[in-house]
């Protein structure tokens, strides 16, 4: 539930993000109109990228938009996008996101489909994972179907399919990993070939050193326990299986067969530790992961770069498109 207008005198505040949303003692949330910054975007992204919205979830009015290059031909492989944002904010619109999709589609010389999901803690998770996965099945039934439209017609190879996400997007991907297996049978005619975690927001109710050290430009350590208790079930704890990928309660990894994954992380991030246990981890499973840090970076530092055409955005679409080229086959 949601109110523009509240009495602060009638109920206390449970939780305060930074005064653009705020959680009441009755359950009701309060959020702000937030303004944004204009991204300095490239031009020349903007002439070689079309995009439209579509609805791909009927029952709670989600869109998706979808990116295609303007010089389009047939066969194109397709990035799903998961944006961050804490799995409390964010969406498809939000210029960051919209910039670093365009210049996806333009460098790489894909199509692009970054969904929206329900927020916490309106809707508190499994919500934003079960979104996504409805957002997959959106892109299953155009290929079964066909499209009918001109938008994706026979340009999309449903074959080459690729999940990336960006912090919370990330652990979101993550859970779409374990959820579809290898192959991603029950997606057929889509088939994912890989997922790209770019500094995924993990938790754990033990601290990690990179946790408890400085903190960031854009997040602290505050910020990122407000986050958790915004959206895990309520009563749960940041060992939960959808915020601690090796807590008491998560599935085993080890009988999980797992698509390819690349992690991608800033060396100054506070997420940077569990990013790295995670690749660790998962790497002496014996899955294929690879794991690359940028050293003396911090969180968004490619999401969030005000240059898309930056020395280290190029170097990330670079690891992407390797990574792609890598597992097309």
């Amino acid at each position: 539930m949601s109110s523009l207008n509240h009495d602060d005198n009638a109920h206390h505040v449970v939780e305060d993000c930074m005064g653009v949303l705020k959680l009441y003692s009755d359950g009701t949330v309060f959020r702000s109109n937030i303004q944004f910054k204009p991204i300095n975007q490239n031009n020349h992204d903007n002439n070689l990228v079309l995009f439209e919205d579509h609805l791909f979830h009927k029952k709670h009015n989600l869109h998706l938009r979808l990116y295609k290059p303007t010089t389009t031909s047939t066969n194109l492989p397709i990035i799903f996008f998961l944006h961050g944002g804490g799995f409390c904010f964010g969406s498809r619109t939000w210029p960051h996101t919209h910039a670093f999709c365009t210049h996806l589609a333009a460098s790489l010389h894909v199509y692009v489909a970054t969904p929206d999901y329900r927020l916490a803690p309106e809707h508190r998770l499994p919500a934003a994972v079960e979104d996504a996965v409805e957002a997959v099945r959106w892109m299953q039934r155009k290929g079964l179907h066909g499209s009918g439209d001109t938008w994706i017609g026979d340009y999309i190879d449903f074959d080459r399919v690729f999940i990336m996400g960006d912090s919370s997007g990330g652990n979101i991907a993550h859970q779409l990993a374990v959820r579809f297996g290898l192959g991603s049978r029950e997606m057929e005619p889509v088939q994912v070939r890989g997922y790209v975690l770019l500094a995924p927001f993990f938790g754990g109710e033990v601290r990690t050193k990179s946790e408890e050290g400085p903190p960031e430009q854009l997040l602290n350590l505050d910020m990122l326990d407000r986050f958790w208790r915004l959206s895990i079930p309520v009563g749960e704890t940041r060992d939960h299986p959808l915020a601690n990928p090796f807590g008491p309660r998560s599935p085993n990894l080890e009988d999980v067969e797992l698509d390819p994954i690349l992690v991608i992380v800033g060396g100054n991030e506070l997420l940077k530790d569990r990013a790295q246990d995670y690749a660790t981890r998962l790497k002496e499973l014996g899955k294929n992961i690879e794991y690359i840090e940028f050293e003396g970076k911090e969180h968004g530092f490619f999401t969030h770069n005000n240059d898309p055409h930056s020395e280290v955005e190029e170097e990330v679409m670079q690891l992407i498109r390797q990574f792609m080229l890598q597992n097309s086959n």
